[in-house]
């Protein structure tokens, strides 16, 4: 087997197991992006713990069908970039997006969430969700009101009590 055979090999392998370790994948086209406007996308991805990466669409085409995503091969087509995320789901997709609402020629054209390929409708739908700690906050709030309501009750009928024995 040539170097080259053997180098395309482990780079679809690279790929396909970033496929499958990602909560999530997004396929960007990047086109119309000058240097300058790619080099802050990558910093602000990287920040998040995002890997951002241009591959050969022929590479990447292999690599989803090794790692079970077949339905994006339709969506590998013209210049691509991949944003892969290990551990927050929402964060590629929230960061591209917000990067692209100044930017026409950033387009999400579809990706992957939590093993399941998604639409750029679906991917769009998930950058627009509250960030993971917005999440609990929100869910940490609802969870307090309760213990909240109690508090002041009870807080109240002491109060009432001290009134009483007071008059």
């Amino acid at each position: 087997m040539s170097k080259v055979l053997e180098a395309k090999k482990s780079v679809v392998t690279e790929i396909s197991e970033k496929m499958k370790s990602a909560a999530t994948v997004v396929v960007v086209d990047y086109r119309g992006l000058n240097v300058s406007q790619v080099t802050e996308l990558r910093k602000n991805l990287r920040e998040q713990g995002v890997d951002f990466k241009v591959y050969k669409n022929t590479m990447s085409r292999r690599a989803a069908e090794e790692a079970g995503f077949e339905g994006l091969n339709e969506y590998l087509v013209g210049p691509n970039a991949i944003a892969f995320s290990e551990e927050d789901v929402i964060a590629p997709a929230k960061i591209i997006h917000e990067f692209a609402q100044g930017i026409e020629a950033l387009e999400i054209k579809a990706g992957v969430i939590e093993g399941e390929v998604a639409t750029a409708e679906e991917m769009k739908a998930l950058a627009t969700l509250p960030s993971r700690d917005g999440l609990l906050s929100m869910l940490l709030s609802v969870l307090q009101a309760p213990v909240r309501n109690l508090a002041l009750a009870t807080k109240a009928v002491a109060e009432k009590k001290e009134e009483e024995q007071g008059a």
